[in-house]
């Protein structure tokens, strides 16, 4: 049974009396453990897709099952249950909150699932940060680290939870090649050895080039799914 599933999905927005179509019908299927990059020209509905899929938005046709669960049965709370507990989040822009050290940052991530006591949470946290190459750097607040730095935050923020799914939008905007070369090879460790699935959205040829799973998106319509060996 696949992960994600998606069946005649469509977006349609509204402004004033004018429709404006951001998804025209996205069938899609997605098995645990691909590591897979959704990419098009600007405005093809790229960001929309991992939106819906991340349950922070709303089709407005169309049928998603997400790990055999129907999201369009559930309510607000469940679908914040699903955001909450097996789905993590990196987005270019980071959302690190900046009063907390990096530590406190993917600490509130599992603190909000309440799994863990406090040694054993301290334990996940620490060996999450070592994984993601920031050892040393637990006390330092989002101001005191290189983007690649905060990146790598936000890497270990969204796999500390131990997500069945990370939606990464654009993971790679902000960062130069030589940091985005090592990012990247962090996930791909993660998804090697954790078997995380992982979604992209982006239009950065370094990152395509780490995908199994290329899925071109135009107009709001696949119109490419290639997958590699």
């Amino acid at each position: 049974m696949a992960l994600l599933e998606l069946q005649g999905v469509k977006k349609i927005y509204r402004q004033g009396k004018i429709e404006v179509p951001a998804l025209r019908g996205i069938d899609l299927k997605v098995e645990t453990g691909e590591f897979t990059t959704v990419f098009g020209p600007s405005g093809s509905g790229k960001t929309t897709l991992l939106n819906i899929i991340g349950c922070l938005d709303k089709p407005s046709d169309g049928r998603i099952r997400f790990d055999g669960q129907e999201l369009g049965a559930m309510d607000q709370k469940g679908l914040a249950m699903i955001r909450r507990h097996q789905v993590g989040f990196i987005f270019q822009s980071y959302n690190l909150i900046p009063v907390l050290t990096a530590y406190e940052n993917v600490e509130f991530a599992v603190r909000l699932i309440n799994k863990h006591d406090d040694k054993e949470l301290r334990e996940k946290v620490m060996k999450i940060l070592a994984a993601v190459g920031l050892e040393g750097l637990e006390n330092r607040k989002p101001h005191e680290l290189s983007g690649g730095q905060k990146q790598r935050v936000a890497i270990a923020r969204a796999l500390v939870k131990e997500p069945k799914l990370v939606l990464a939008d654009e993971p790679s905007a902000n960062l130069d090649s030589k940091t985005s070369e090592e990012v990247l090879q962090v996930m791909v460790k993660m998804n090697r050895e954790l078997g995380t699935t992982f979604i992209f959205s982006t239009h950065d040829p370094r990152v395509m080039d780490y995908a199994r799973r290329l899925i071109e998106i135009r107009d709001g319509l696949i119109s490419k799914d290639q997958r590699r060996g």
